[in-house]
């Protein structure tokens, strides 16, 4: 849907999908921070033994509640996505890192013309207080991995808060239905963390339009951080990996269904480039400290590294969220 001059493009419904495992203290914040006129709020939960879900409903009582069918963040976008009901869907994490009053601006990037609305930290009025330089330039140099492959100009390659219309799960290629594997951690391929990437990658194999949106990401509320530097940035990597190889395999189905003979690529570049990146992986996990530092793109505006979960939820409650 695009904005036409001199009138005002309806407003879409808009559908939250909101992962939880055991955030109870942190949906308070996160629910007061969604726009009015929400279509719809769906927590997929990762069966939690806190009490969110009892959390949620009380905060919200026509929240939607979905029970993921495998393990890991990314099945449980997955199972929000097949579920949302909306025209625009928006992926928010539970944790208060991200802030769903932004979801305005993504949401405009669409009507503006967009496809895909993608946060960046990166961007002038973007920024973070929760990522250490290391980690910064883990994701640079992934980012710039894929934008080489795929001719995309991504500035931040593994953040998580996106905004799209619903018409493009499809081309995600999730899958929801499929038994957790008997072995291993209970996780099929794109359910791990590696989830933002895979769809990042699959948006551009599709040539879909995506615009980066400006975004400030927060230091979690409450709770640990199930996220692995080093073990999750593999896994990016190896997401990498095999979505070029996906990708090029489409290629060649394609081109050989319409009689157009193709020349097979090299597996020597990609055993380089996944040496090299395995490399500077273990590098970056040799040298983190695990020491934030805020990151603001062109900002005055700089809030202190380290906070108590009152003072930081007193401090984002002064910036007001646009409504819906």
């Amino acid at each position: 849907m695009v904005s036409q001059a001199g009138s005002n493009p309806p407003w879409p419904r808009v559908s939250v999908v909101i992962p939880t495992l055991n955030e109870a203290r942190n949906l308070p914040y996160v629910f007061s921070r969604l726009p009015a006129d929400i279509h719809e709020v769906i927590v997929v939960d990762g069966h939690s033994v806190d009490g969110t879900i009892a959390v949620a409903r009380q905060l919200r009582p026509d929240v939607r509640v979905v029970q993921q069918t495998r393990r890991g963040k990314g099945n449980a976008l997955a199972c929000g996505f097949e579920a949302a009901t909306g025209d625009v869907i928006a992926m928010v994490d539970a944790d208060g890192s991200t802030d769903p009053g932004e979801i305005p601006k993504f949401v405009d990037a669409l009507l503006s013309g967009a496809d895909f609305a993608k946060g960046t930290r990166f961007a002038a009025g973007g920024g973070s207080s929760d990522i250490t330089r290391l980690r910064s330039l883990g994701n640079r140099l992934l980012g710039a991995t894929v934008n080489l492959c795929y001719g995309t100009r991504y500035s931040d390659l593994c953040y998580g808060f996106n905004v799209f219309w619903e018409k493009y799960v499809a081309v995600l290629g999730l899958d929801t239905a499929s038994p957790p594997p008997r072995k291993g951690d209970g996780m099929l391929w794109g359910d791990g963390f590696e989830i933002e990437t895979l769809i990042h990658m699959r948006i551009a194999e599709e040539g879909l339009r995506v615009a980066e949106v400006p975004s400030f990401e927060h230091p979690r509320i409450y709770g640990t951080s199930n996220l692995d530097a080093f073990g999750d940035g593999l896994r990016v990597l190896t997401t990498i990996l095999v979505e070029l190889r996906r990708a090029r395999r489409r290629h060649r189905s394609r081109h050989g269904a319409s009689g157009v003979r193709t020349v097979a690529t090299p597996a020597r570049s990609l055993i380089h480039t996944e040496t090299a990146l395995v490399r500077v992986l273990y590098v970056l996990h040799s040298m983190e400290r695990g020491s934030p530092f805020i990151h603001r793109a062109r900002s005055s505006i700089i809030r202190p590294p380290t906070a108590s979960p009152t003072a930081v939820l007193a401090d984002r409650g002064r910036r007001r969220a646009p409504r819906l």
